[in-house]
């Protein structure tokens, strides 16, 4: 599988459908060169630093307006799409979730981010309650996370344990917190013998300075591709021989033993 990751900073006014036409756009260069997936930010739609009510303005359901446009950009380009957005879930619940369209626009999965980072989160979204769920794409089983989620273990061994092979984290990281692209991402890749791509916003937004740095965690340790800190449109070639070839060596998921890890589940 060729995957693209989009670093961007978003439209400046942080208009969900000229962040649909950047999406085409950037579906439209990833698929010339060659991506079978594009892997957008976290809350790529809408921004991420607006605060409740502007989010809450422009959420939609799983199966939306701009769902549908996505799944049509999709099906144009014949590319994958996995983008964050502000979910109008039951009831009117609000949910910092990302999307997983297959390239014929059908849409694949939907996640909901289960570990909701400091006041930033949690003045705006519910928690998900978590999903180990896993779709098929180009061979690879994928499931997803968003930002802060990878920071722990236990929820990337979850996907591990269902038996992915890619776990996608649309994210908005911001400095200073660049050891997660450097060290953090790298680590649940190699521990849980996957690839764990890492699409990042860049630029400013508000107090926020976003960092860049988007990057594919390989399973044989290190960063196969890491960006810069501006705006990018980055490539990485995940081969499935390189996934066994890992997975021959390092096998920190059959030799776990749970029995000895109970309280963990405190």
């Amino acid at each position: 599988m060729r995957l693209a990751l989009l670093q961007t900073a978003g439209d400046p006014a942080n208009d969900p459908a000229a962040n649909l036409d950047r999406l085409e756009a950037a579906a439209a260069r990833a698929a010339a060169g060659g991506a079978d997936l594009l892997l957008a930010p976290e809350m790529f739609l809408s921004g991420y630093n607006i605060g409740r009510e502007a989010a809450l303005a422009v959420a939609e359901p799983t199966d939306g307006p701009a769902a549908q446009r996505a799944g049509a950009i999709a099906r144009a380009h014949n590319i994958g799409l996995c983008y964050g957005y502000p979910e109008l879930g039951e009831g009117g619940t609000l949910y910092n979730s990302c999307l997983l369209i297959g390239r014929d626009g059908t849409t694949l999965l939907n996640f909901r981010k289960t570990h909701l980072f400091a006041a930033l989160d949690r003045a705006m979204f519910a928690p998900g309650e978590g999903s180990a769920a896993l779709a098929e794409v180009e061979g690879f089983k994928v499931g997803m996370l968003i930002c802060y989620d990878v920071e722990f273990p236990e929820a990337v061994r979850a996907l591990a344990l269902a038996g992915a092979d890619l776990v996608l984290v649309p994210t908005a990281n911001m400095k200073p917190y660049d050891a997660v692209s450097h060290f953090v991402v790298p680590s649940r890749a190699f521990e849980n013998e996957l690839f764990v791509a890492y699409a990042n916003r860049c630029g400013q937004e508000g107090e926020l300075d976003y960092m860049g740095l988007s990057c594919v965690g390989d399973p044989n340790g290190g960063n196969l591709v890491l960006a810069g800190e501006g705006e990018e449109l980055l490539f990485a070639d995940l081969l499935p021989e390189r996934l066994e070839a890992a997975r021959a060596i390092n096998t920190h998921v059959p030799d776990r033993r749970p029995e000895v890890y109970a309280r963990l589940s405190l």
